[in-house]
């Protein structure tokens, strides 16, 4: 069966909730995982046995925090599979890792495991279902996009496609990888067995969400989509951000990062194949949406 590693980001705020997480990655069936937690710019807080941790100098963001474990992972060696956590997630099943284990064995075509991401009461939001208007948050099934706080990568995935896009920081850094997944053959699940819970929250807490939401969009359009779809995706968000209608304050932050998207590269270019994005429109999500 595959070798599981996890990856915790974690910026030292959050000692019981991490804790919580820990023994619940400690509490699951089958062979134990590697585990490893990279505080970003502060100090390590005290981990479990059997648990390592790794201190950053600076906050790399998200994507470059879950590389720098990747590499970690790397280095130790004999990992099949990466599954990545948030450190105020808990899994509140057992059989989750055996579960992961069992669906990339059968699958030699799966390449990312998407976690259903549930409150304390099991509910589910509708921007943590990623399917087109939140449906169905119970039931499983190929889609086009992953959610960050729970998921599992094939490590070969990460061997063909690269790495998550550093550049971005926080911020649709799964959907590029997603995207690259995709149009290398790849599958990507969402499971609505393998649960995460997590408090219930606002993405915008996050001071920089509605910036880099903005920007990110325009660099993900530019770096992956062919030319004659990048404005009909970038028009499309536009108008879905200004029904939202967020506060003034948040859509000047949004048009600040959109129009930085525009002016700055966030290379490399490498446009989805015509056929990848037929596969996204019958999986219910073409890439304009």
């Amino acid at each position: 069966m595959p070798k599981i590693g996890v990856v915790v980001l974690t910026m030292g705020d959050r000692p019981a909730e991490l804790q919580a997480l820990l023994d619940s990655v400690a509490a699951q069936e089958g062979d134990p995982a590697t585990v490893v937690v990279l505080a970003q710019g502060v100090a390590l807080p005290p981990l479990p046995d059997g648990v390592d941790g790794v201190g950053l100098p600076e906050n790399l963001g998200i994507p470059g925090g879950r590389n720098a474990g990747v590499r970690w992972l790397r280095e130790r060696g004999g990992v099949d599979v990466v599954v990545v956590l948030d450190d105020d997630g808990l899994l509140p099943r057992t059989d989750t890792f055996r579960l992961v284990r069992e669906a990339f064995a059968a699958n030699p075509r799966l390449g990312v495991a998407g976690f259903r991401i549930a409150d304390e009461t099991g509910a589910s939001q509708r921007r943590h279902v990623p399917r087109l208007g939140g449906r169905n948050p119970l039931v499983s099934g190929p889609v086009t996009t992953f959610l960050g706080g729970g998921h599992a990568i094939r490590t070969s995935v990460i061997d063909q496609v690269g790495d998550f896009p550093a550049p971005f920081f926080y911020a649709h850094e799964e959907t590029d990888f997603a995207w690259r997944a995709l149009n290398a053959g790849w599958e990507i699940d969402y499971r609505a067995d393998m649960v995460l819970q997590h408090p219930r929250t606002a993405a915008s807490r996050h001071k920089v969400y509605y910036r880099n939401t903005g920007r990110n969009r325009v660099w993900l359009a530019k770096r992956h989509l062919p030319a004659v779809l990048v404005p009909v995706y970038l028009a499309t968000w536009a108008a879905y951000t200004l029904v939202q209608r967020p506060p003034l304050s948040g859509l000047a932050a949004w048009w600040s990062g959109f129009f930085e998207g525009v002016r700055t590269p966030c290379p490399p270019r490498r446009p989805m194949r015509w056929r990848t994005v037929w596969r996204m429109t019958r999986l219910g999500r073409p890439p304009v949406f």
